[in-house]
């Protein structure tokens, strides 16, 4: 037996961060070391943050970036460990790690596959390193070899695959497995989305069976610059099973998985192994001294309770979002969070959504510990309670126009006071009537709903925007918009109206599965039965109209699969029309023509809200975010042609608007 412990651990950093993300490598490794750990795989890019955008272009990141590196070397002391940080080499600048042990550095690996889609731009500020070059670069006054590398640490052949290098066919782990490595480390910058997780493990313990390594994984936590959440999640890989997983979505600065694990077990299974051919070439190592120690002790597995069952995605979301919340309020600096409450399904769940992260923060901190994290907002210091938390962060507000019901302001004021925010209620309709007649006196003619509907709708969406804004400067606090990613397809949103914000939340969510959500979540707050019951309405045309998003759209099950085959897929209006005729038999050829059309129109006419949009989060590979998803031009062609080629396929459609 050849018993090792090796560990990951997660860190919540924050871009340019210096003194911060230093500070919480060292704690992490703190840990690690006392847990006994002798290898210890850090997340991506940890020592300047992942998300630093266009600053990885500044000489002046690389050389602080260089000085926190030489900071952190002493910490690692006892040690093998990863310090991830761009590195400047021949003109070009690669997302790198240098391996240190025990207080040396021994040398750097750069990361040989970009992401270059979604919500990753690496190749803007990255170039590849190619396979199987080993060159030199100096640091900080050292010559240290840079590359294609594999290291001996005490007899264990460490190696890297940082990130991307795993999802790709020609990964590099092949490579290091021919050669021998025993331990692969993965510092990675991954994304949450709904799902993935499973994609993670799964290649996480099939990489260790495969290359017959022990596979250490680790990523980044948290809202760790805006709108990417990072789940946080830690692996361990040995013999094709996983040891270890970590809790994901924690509100702590970091977390530390570990397990014992057996090297000798894993090279034995190689020579029984028919199939595995080492490469005999020679490679060279880059070579340590005594490390890592050996320790003898059993192989455990931790797992969130709640990873499991048919609700895992309603969970994912509670708690992605949650932490969201959490850190944007943290790094932000503000004083809480503001809603505009208007009684439907978007705005109440923003408002749970804060009630939920005050929930899982004290669960896991404690107040105490919550109101820690939270030092820089005052109002705090001596809450003594999650309802107090609550009370304190969140602020409601319904406005009223002459086409508000009591149904949606009973629901409002229910949500509010159950989730314990504070709640206002403002009557905005003065204002819309005195706008209304200012413009009927410049114009010289009366507005009426026959001829002026939309403007009229939109000035009652407008004008809550100044009150709601004006609450939210009072606090200090950060305003709320209450969007969804299927508003947002089609524009169905009033600008500066309820797409006022600093931040968007839900704008990465469709409506469907959000109102699933809210019903899920019902149990926890009964008083969203009264927002369930519902249909989902803006109440900006009077009461006689029985206005309804659906009837204004068209079904929100349909538009969130046109917006998939359509927008995700790329997809003609043809090929969506075919698409849908098999996912929605009941509706009419025309009728659904029509509906496509309409959303493809939509679609085209309002790219330039997408682009004014607050930060949202990014929830799934679906997103509609044109600054990290989803670019479409401002001005184009509209499907034109396209949109006639399905009238045709259709024959005699006529105005599909209309339909």
């Amino acid at each position: 037996m050849q018993l090792i412990k090796v560990a990951s651990a997660t860190l919540n950093q924050t871009p340019l961060d210096w003194e911060g993300n230093r500070d919480r490598i060292r704690e992490a490794l703190t840990e690690a070391r006392e847990a006994g750990a002798s290898i210890v795989c850090l997340p991506e890019l940890a020592i300047t943050g992942y998300g630093c955008e266009d600053a990885f272009l500044s000489t002046g990141l690389h050389e602080t970036a260089l000085g926190v590196l030489e900071e952190l070397l002493p910490d690692t002391h006892g040690l093998v460990t990863c310090l991830g940080l761009p590195i400047y080499h021949r003109k070009a600048i690669y997302n790198a790690v240098c391996l240190a042990v025990d207080g040396e550095p021994l040398g750097l690996v750069a990361k040989q596959f970009l992401p270059g889609d979604g919500v990753h731009y690496e190749p803007r500020w990255f170039k590849p390193w190619p396979d199987e070059v080993r060159e030199e670069v100096e640091v900080a006054g050292r010559k240290l070899p840079i590359g294609d590398l594999l290291f001996d640490c005490g007899g264990v052949l460490v190696g890297f695959e940082i990130c991307e290098d795993a999802w790709v066919a020609d990964r590099p782990g092949a490579d290091l497995a021919l050669a021998g490595a025993d331990v692969i480390l993965n510092p990675s910058a991954s994304h949450f989305a709904f799902g993935k997780q499973e994609i993670r493990k799964r290649y996480v313990a099939e990489s260790s069976r495969a290359f017959g390594v022990t596979y250490v994984y680790s990523n980044l936590l948290g809202n760790e610059a805006g709108r990417v959440i990072y789940d946080g999640e830690t692996l361990i890989g040995h013999d094709g099973s996983l040891v270890a997983t970590g809790e994901r979505f924690s509100f702590a600065d970091w977390r530390l998985s570990t397990a014992v694990v057996d090297l000798a077990e894993n090279r034995l299974r190689q020579t029984r192994t028919a199939g595995f051919r080492p490469r005999h070439e020679e490679r060279p190592l880059e070579t340590a001294f005594d490390y890592p120690h050996l320790v003898p002790e059993v192989p455990q597995i931790e797992e969130a309770d709640w990873e499991g069952g048919s609700e895992v995605k309603e969970e994912e979301f509670r708690r992605a979002v949650a932490l969201g919340l959490f850190d944007y309020l943290r790094k932000s600096r503000s004083a809480g969070f503001v809603v505009s409450l208007s009684g439907g399904a978007d705005s109440s769940a923003v408002a749970c959504l804060v009630a939920e992260m005050v929930a899982l923060a004290v669960a896991e901190l404690g107040v105490e510990g919550t109101v820690a994290r939270l030092e820089h907002i005052e109002a705090l210091a001596d809450a003594t309670s999650g309802e107090q938390l609550v009370n304190r962060l969140l602020t409601c507000v319904y406005q009223r126009t002459a086409n508000s019901s009591e149904t949606t302001r009973s629901a409002a004021e229910g949500v509010a006071t159950e989730i314990g925010a504070r709640y206002f209620e403002l009557d905005v309709e003065p204002m819309v009537s005195g706008y209304r007649e200012l413009v009927e006196a410049a114009i010289e003619r009366p507005l009426t709903w026959e001829r002026d509907d939309l403007a009229l709708q939109n000035i009652q969406a407008r004008v809550r925007g100044p009150s709601v804004w004006m609450l939210a400067n009072l606090q200090g606090a950060l305003l709320l918009a209450t969007s969804n990613r299927s508003e947002a397809a089609v524009g169905y949103a009033t600008m500066d109206g309820d797409t006022c914000g600093g931040l968007s939340p839900i704008a990465g969510i469709d409506k469907a599965f959000l109102r699933r959500w809210l019903r899920w979540h019902e149990r926890a707050v009964p008083a969203l039965a009264a927002v369930n019951a519902q249909q989902p309405t803006a109440e900006l045309r009077p009461p006689g109209a029985e206005q309804t998003d659906e009837g204004d759209l068209m079904p929100y099950p349909l538009l969130d699969a046109i917006e998939g085959a359509a927008i995700r897929d790329k997809h003609t209006p043809v090929e969506v029309f075919l698409e849908m005729r098999a996912q929605f038999p009941d509706l009419g050829a025309v009728e659904l023509a029509g509906y496509v059309t309409r959303f493809f129109r939509l679609w085209c006419r309002n790219q330039w809200k997408r682009e004014r949009y607050a930060p949202s989060f990014h929830l799934d590979d679906k997103n509609l975010d044109p600054k990290t998803w989803c670019r479409f031009p401002i001005l184009s062609g509209g499907f034109e042609r396209e949109l006639a080629q399905l009238a045709a396929e259709v024959g005699g459609l006529g105005d599909p608007e209309a339909g």
